[in-house]
């Protein structure tokens, strides 16, 4: 190992017997750090925040933002898993990049990031996703089951006479879900 010292500001080789000490008694880094956060948020529960970021209505927006705020006031510690289904063709091709090039992935990170900035919560709570699906319901209840999420909050739009015929999404995750 090479290391620069202040005062010389020159690169200086460490002594052999340091150089044998690493070689035979490595230094674990990681795993004390790795031992505190799962400490830390073990006991957590994990509230998954589904957003729809192509058709939600700021009002609905505002509601999920609220009820996830109090979610956060009762349970201190509460992780909050923000997820946007991109839905993706069955049979066509689909692009990564919107008309003017940009990728659609990270602009959709970007509005979860935004969407929910106002919750606030501790520093790493908060963790955004964005899963490409086919049925957006089935990619939220795979989410969930497969992040042991605690509860699992999202909105409904308005009722109409085709929701009612073919379902919705908020609906077959409300029938389906683990929790």
């Amino acid at each position: 190992r090479v290391k620069l010292t202040a005062r010389a500001e020159r690169l200086t080789r460490d002594p052999w017997t340091e150089v044998i000490r690493r070689r035979f008694n490595p230094e674990p880094l990681g795993i004390h750090k790795a031992a505190v956060v799962a400490g830390q948020y073990a006991d957590a529960p994990i509230v998954l925040v589904a957003i729809d970021l192509d058709n939600t209505a700021p009002e609905l927006a505002a509601a999920l933002r609220l009820t996830t705020e109090r979610i956060v006031e009762k349970s201190q510690g509460a992780r909050i898993a923000c997820l946007n289904v991109q839905k993706i063709n069955r049979i066509s091709l689909d692009t990564s990049l919107d008309e003017e090039g940009h990728n659609k992935h990270v602009a959709r990170l970007v509005q979860l990031k935004g969407w929910a900035q106002p919750i606030g919560g501790a520093e790493g709570a908060i963790t955004y996703h964005v899963v490409e699906a086919v049925d957006p319901a089935r990619a939220i209840l795979d989410f969930a089951r497969s992040n042991k999420v605690d509860h699992i909050v999202m909105g409904a739009r308005q009722s109409s006479a085709m929701r009612s015929l073919i379902g919705s999404v908020a609906g077959e995750v409300a029938a389906l879900a683990p929790c």
